[in-house]
């Protein structure tokens, strides 16, 4: 009896603690406190950068050189890749031949004239005599056709002159302009036929710079031709292959006649001079235009960009210290700042510092953003 009693109470016992346990809820997990962050109030700015455009160095004036006589090279008359004047010589082709048809052809000239003179003297003398009734009519009609006969003999041996003088004027080959001649395709001796390939002229100052524009800016750049190229103009500059600027700055000089319809672009020509001949025909790079356009841009820092996906988002601070993700599209680059296109409003507050730590709808802590600046300021790109 004494046993059952003592299992009893421990049973009350027990029972007492499992239900005393059983009502003691089990704790959650604590709630973390919020980020710190530093934010930036998107304000309008005037910002001024450069557009980039691949571009390629053309020569104004392009000419190949070539024959249009035959024979053998006997003089060369330049250096190869030479600066070279506009008329002066430049290849020599045997001139023998031409020479001896030359003067064959004038001394066949001289013959025709003497002929014409006598046919002109007895044209009149039967003249004079058929005024007397003095020779048959029959024997001035002859004598006047063979006066015909021979002008048309002095007509067809001046044009023969002019025939073999035009071949011995080619027989020299000159330079069409001021430019740089390339290397030789031929050397002494080379036999040569009309169209074959000799050399290349080139200008070479100025060059041209072409570029190939999007139809959308069209309007842009047919109002920058309508204005004066100004001295040291900055708006165009050319960046070359390695990476340096070139120190001459450009202008536009025509946009082409119409826009390619499989590309849907229009080619642009500008003007760079080239006084030390530093750049060449065929050379590629870039060309940045400077963009003055965009007067009161909205300006945020590109350490407050997330791309995600091919696609630019920001964090924005909202109401009861929450953030917001929003979409944005981007402009130009301007310094360690970039211009929002879309997606953002005077006024907003941007993540800055801390951004990597936030996510969509999270409280945060604002703290003070130290020397950032706190709203758009106009600043220079490069």
């Amino acid at each position: 009896m004494e046993n059952i009693t003592r299992w009893t109470g421990l049973m009350i016992i027990v029972s007492g603690l499992m239900a005393a346990c059983g009502n003691d809820k089990p704790a959650g997990p604590a709630t973390p406190p919020p980020v710190s962050v530093s934010v930036y109030t998107v304000a309008p700015g005037d910002a001024t950068y450069f557009d980039s455009y691949p571009a390629t160095v053309a020569a104004l004036n392009q000419v190949d050189i070539k024959p249009q006589v035959s024979g053998n090279i006997t003089h060369i008359f330049f250096q190869d890749g030479q600066h070279v004047r506009k008329g002066a010589p430049l290849y020599e082709i045997d001139q023998q031949q031409y020479k001896a048809s030359y003067d064959a052809a004038i001394a066949n000239l001289n013959v025709s004239k003497a002929n014409l003179a006598r046919a002109q003297q007895d044209a009149d003398r039967y003249t004079e005599l058929s005024q007397k009734d003095a020779i048959a009519r029959q024997t001035l009609d002859h004598a006047l056709a063979d006066l015909e006969a021979n002008k048309r003999q002095v007509e067809a041996a001046q044009a023969n002159v002019a025939s073999v003088q035009t071949n011995l004027k080619y027989s020299m080959i000159y330079a069409p302009f001021d430019g740089t001649i390339g290397i030789s395709q031929v050397k002494l001796g080379t036999a040569v036929y009309p169209q074959t390939l000799l050399n290349t002229v080139s200008s070479d100052n100025p060059l041209a710079v072409d570029v190939a524009l999007d139809e959308k800016q069209i309007a842009r750049f047919s109002a920058l031709l309508q204005q004066k190229p100004l001295a040291n103009d900055s708006t165009f500059t050319f960046v070359q292959p390695d990476g340096t600027v070139y120190p001459y700055p450009g202008h536009i000089l025509l946009l082409d006649r119409a826009v390619d319809p499989t590309t849907g672009t229009i080619k642009a020509r500008l003007i760079f001079p080239n006084p030390k001949n530093t750049i060449r025909p065929g050379v590629t790079g870039n060309v940045r235009i400077q963009n003055k356009g965009a007067i009161g841009s909205l300006l945020i820092p590109l350490k407050s960009v997330v791309e995600q996906m091919g696609e630019n988002f920001v964090y924005v601070l909202g109401d009861s210290s929450k953030v917001a993700q929003k979409k944005v599209v981007l402009g130009a680059h301007v310094g360690d700042k970039v211009v929002a296109r879309e997606g953002l409003q005077e006024g907003d507050k941007v993540v800055t510092d801390g951004v990597q730590k936030v996510r969509d709808g999270i409280k945060v802590n604002v703290g003070a953003p130290g020397a950032k600046p706190q709203a758009g300021a106009q600043q220079q790109g490069k």
